[in-house]
């Protein structure tokens, strides 16, 4: 790659690239947007809180990368930014929106990403997207995906991108992710285990307060 951004740089810019697609009545962004963006709870993996400090810091950066542009003027009160990344990289629509959602959900599987890229480009098929992401990763300038090794328990590989260079690979990343209706389970099963543990106390408590009543009350017998 050209250049190689920071987890932050990464969320800044896919946020940027995202709503200049999908609201483009409210893009560029301010500061705030740009914020309320990245710390979103939908549509974003990991979930993040980021302050105004760390929201500046990575989108002043991405403009010393010139991958982000200060606007003002036009009648607008307060600085906006909005990206350069589809020009700076000559990249096509299909590009871009594959990307975005990888910056923003992190690696995925060919058939996660032809779903959640759909808000932002209508691929055909699943070839279309394969091709996407080959031509992705055979970039003369330096690919910017690649195909993670196959996780244990499922039958396709994620890709991921390179914009923060090559992914480590991990037993976390290799890991197979829990299903909602899983991590519904383990959840439910830790708050069976929790409540069991709080009534074998109240237990022991109801023990030793009937013992001392005992003790009292035999004082008066």
């Amino acid at each position: 790659m050209l250049v190689e951004l920071s987890d932050i740089e990464v969320r800044a810019m896919g946020c940027l690239v995202e709503k200049a697609l999908t609201t483009p009545e409210y893009y560029p962004l301010t500061l705030n947007a740009l914020k309320m963006a990245c710390n979103q709870t939908s549509n974003r993996e990991p979930v993040v809180s980021y302050d105004d400090k760390t929201v500046v810091r990575a989108i002043e950066s991405l403009r010393e990368k010139q991958l982000a542009l200060l606007v003002t003027g036009h009648g607008s009160r307060v600085p906006k930014y909005k990206h350069t990344f589809a020009r700076r990289f000559q990249l096509n629509e299909q590009e871009v929106a594959v990307l975005c959602v990888l910056m923003l959900r992190g690696p995925q599987t060919v058939g996660e990403l032809r779903g959640r890229t759909a808000r932002l480009y209508e691929f055909s098929d699943l070839a279309e997207m394969t091709e996407t992401l080959r031509s992705l990763s055979a970039r003369g300038e330096g690919a910017f995906v690649m195909q993670l090794p196959r996780q244990p328990g499922r039958k396709e590989s994620r890709y991921a991108h390179l914009l923060s260079g090559e992914p480590k690979i991990t037993e976390e990343v290799l890991a197979l992710p829990r299903e909602a209706a899983v991590r519904a389970v383990f959840a439910e099963d830790e708050r069976i285990a929790k409540l069991e543990a709080e009534v074998q106390e109240l237990r022991a408590e109801l023990e030793e307060l009937k013992q001392r009543f005992g003790d009292f009350k035999q004082q008066f017998e």
